[in-house]
């Protein structure tokens, strides 16, 4: 059995170049003055690890009468880091999980009327459904017992950290790879939901709460329930640990090795790391990120981690920005949490006046106001408030500028 906590100093990634990749044998001290930035890893597994294989031990007890049995089963998986070994494990039936009746779908997510075995899955490469978890540890200073933020909330002040699992060397996709977004294969007749609680308790030692979008006064009596600053007579021991999970949105992703509609969750925790039990033969071990950690170490090191979870964290932090400024969802935009999409960088932007130019008390309007009048007065030397004048005369400085003739129409190469 192996155990062991790895303190790292909080910009080692990026500023290090003698740790760029993790190395779970080497023991870094960690710089007390830096706490707030560190993050750390933790292996609890109990696995029995070799070069080429791992073996999982599974205990079963049966019971009659007068007695009771209790038998060992161990399974040997050999290690799919290497992909000949992980294509000839699949078409052998041979990997993790390789019977599982999972979830397979049309490239539209309907589902398909039998499912499929999870390695033929693989082998085809058929759409199929997974759950996307983002993992929040709420950060609590034990001296100053910080009540837990809403975790459905956009903007908070709590500190937290990213729970970003290393895969296990026998998984049957992207083995020992980084994952920012746990979760796991749907499985036949089960929901999106139902699955993204269950790959929480089954891989974290996680029992989730599920936050529906519109119990906001459910979710504040939960709050209350289990917030550790409210004087209880009756429990002198608070319970501190509980974890909130929210759906966000399903969006599809597709490359060389994977046919996926995913449906992505936020979960937010509330408990000491040290009581997280994760599951051995899925679980390598776990890192603590920051929020600039972790996106500081995905844009360098894009290569360490999951295809599709990086996509999905993509569209975690877009939807986080969408969240903030109460972007519209409409549906088949890119903006449809049914079908939730990356939107490309624009090259124009149009505006509408109701919706911009007198928004947040006439804001945006007085900024383009600045810019047309900084114009007129440097590119075109005319006087402090001419450019007004002949908005005011004409309808817009433009119109004015060509109708006085100060201004020749496709002249002007900034036009």
């Amino acid at each position: 059995a192996a155990s062991y906590i790895l303190f790292v100093k909080g910009g080692c990634w990026t500023h290090h170049h003698n740790h760029n990749h993790l190395n779970p044998n080497k023991n870094y001290d960690n710089d007390k003055n830096n706490d707030k930035n560190s993050f750390k890893l933790q292996n609890q597994s109990k696995l029995k690890t070799t070069s080429t294989s791992t073996t999982i031990s599974t205990t079963t007890t049966s019971s009659t009468s007068s007695s009771s049995t209790t038998t060992t089963t161990k399974t040997i998986y050999t290690e799919t880091t290497n992909p000949e070994i992980l294509q000839k494990a699949l078409e052998s039936n041979q990997t993790l999980n390789a019977t599982e009746h999972v979830c397979t779908v049309d490239s539209n997510n309907v589902p398909t009327l039998h499912g499929h075995a999870r390695s033929e899955m693989r082998l085809k490469k058929l759409w199929h459904r997974a759950t996307y978890v983002i993992l929040k540890h709420v950060v609590v200073d034990d001296a100053t017992s910080a009540a837990p933020q809403d975790s459905t909330s956009s903007s908070t002040t709590t500190q937290y950290h990213y729970l970003i699992q290393k895969r296990s060397n026998i998984k049957d996709y992207c083995p020992s790879k980084l994952d920012p977004t746990p979760g796991g294969v749907v499985g036949f007749g089960e929901s999106y939901q139902e699955n993204a609680i269950r790959e929480m308790k089954e891989e974290m030692g996680i029992d989730c709460i599920y936050i529906l979008p519109q119990t906001d006064q459910q979710h504040q009596h939960l709050k209350q329930k289990h917030d550790p600053n409210q004087h209880d007579p009756n429990n002198q021991h608070p319970n501190k640990r509980y974890c909130t999970m929210r759906y966000l949105f399903t969006f599809p992703y597709t490359d060389d090795k994977v046919k996926v509609w995913g449906g992505l969750f936020e979960a937010t925790y509330h408990g000491p790391f040290q009581d997280l039990k994760f599951q051995p033969e899925e679980v390598s071990h776990v890192l603590q990120l920051s929020p600039s950690q972790l996106q500081s170490h995905t844009r360098s090191h894009p290569h360490d981690y999951m295809p599709d979870s990086l996509h999905a964290l993509q569209l975690y932090f877009q939807r986080l920005h969408d969240e903030s400024i109460g972007r519209r969802l409409l549906r088949g935009s890119s903006s449809d949490i049914t079908n939730y999409n990356l939107r490309p960088k624009p090259k124009a932007l149009f505006f509408d006046c109701d919706d911009c130019l007198y928004f947040d008390d006439w804001t945006v309007a007085q900024l383009l106001t600045d810019n047309i009048e900084q114009w007129c007065v440097t590119r075109m030397n005319l006087p402090p408030g001419e450019a007004y004048r002949l908005y005011k005369e004409y309808g817009t400085a433009l119109k004015g500028l060509l109708a006085e003739g100060m201004l020749l129409e496709h002249h002007e190469p900034s036009i």
